[in-house]
């Protein structure tokens, strides 16, 4: 008789680091980061938040501008940038929350994400962006509109640098009033944490690559995309030419030229 054991269970650590982009640490913007920060616990991730306003971090100086190889990691700067890029580092999930200061993020949280660009622009030197495969999640507050229209912005970067949004990784509040007495509100945010920690639990067991940035089938893939776009350049330019000289004899028959 065969007898069938029962798999061996290997639980994954992770760390989830949360961001608080508000200056006012009591706000309804780390209010949210909170419950988040609880819903990823409870899927077994360690949790931490970082307050931006406690820390000195200057605006990036733009060095990829002057060239693309003088940014890169560890960042010029000498601030406390330098804490949150070994956090980052040792992080697998990220969850950012901010204010929603007129239609965009908190100038805390603009000047966190460009100095970023240190860890994305690994990719020029290790070929990988050093955020890449890294879940994230996003949060933001207003007293009026414009939340949703934040979140899409980060989304956006944050993908750009490398980094996954699994789904139900947002939350928002578009109102003033205490946010937890919000149920809509408080279980998104519980669910941005637990779909950032169960993201980061599955990519950490598996090595992917997500962005390569050279190699023989790219070089294929454009030959093939050149060729069936000139094939179907030339059947719908004769389609089209073909169509022209039927409108234009039907055209002369009209007149009467055509006869």
């Amino acid at each position: 008789m065969t007898v069938c054991l029962p798999r061996e269970v290997v639980r994954v650590s992770i760390l989830v680091l949360g961001v608080n982009g508000s200056p006012r640490e009591y706000g309804n913007t780390y209010r949210l980061l909170r419950v988040a920060l609880e819903g990823a616990r409870s899927e077994g991730a360690r949790v931490e938040i970082r307050h931006l306003h406690r820390m000195r971090i200057e605006p990036c100086k733009g060095c990829v501008s002057d060239d693309e190889r003088s940014c890169r990691y560890p960042c010029i700067i000498d601030d406390d940038m330098k804490r949150l890029y070994d956090e980052l580092l040792e992080a697998d999930g990220l969850i950012i929350a901010t204010p929603v200061y007129w239609y965009n993020v908190s100038g805390h949280v603009k000047n966190f994400i460009d100095r970023l660009t240190a860890l994305e622009n690994m990719i020029h030197f290790e070929g990988r962006s050093w955020l890449e495969g890294k879940v994230a999640g996003f949060i933001a507050v207003g007293n009026d509109v414009g939340a949703l229209a934040v979140i899409q912005g980060l989304m956006a970067v944050m993908n750009s640098m490398g980094m996954l949004v699994p789904p139900w990784a947002l939350a928002y509040y578009e109102r003033r009033g205490d946010v937890l007495e919000d149920e809509q509100a408080i279980l998104d945010a519980w669910n941005v944490g637990r779909a950032v920690a169960i993201a980061a639990k599955l990519l950490k067991e598996a090595d992917v690559r997500w962005y390569v940035v050279a190699g023989a089938p790219l070089q294929r893939a454009v030959r093939r995309a050149r060729r069936e776009a000139r094939e179907l350049e030339l059947r719908q330019r004769a389609t089209r030419l073909k169509l022209f000289k039927a409108l234009a004899k039907a055209g002369l028959k009209q007149t009467g030229l055509g006869d």
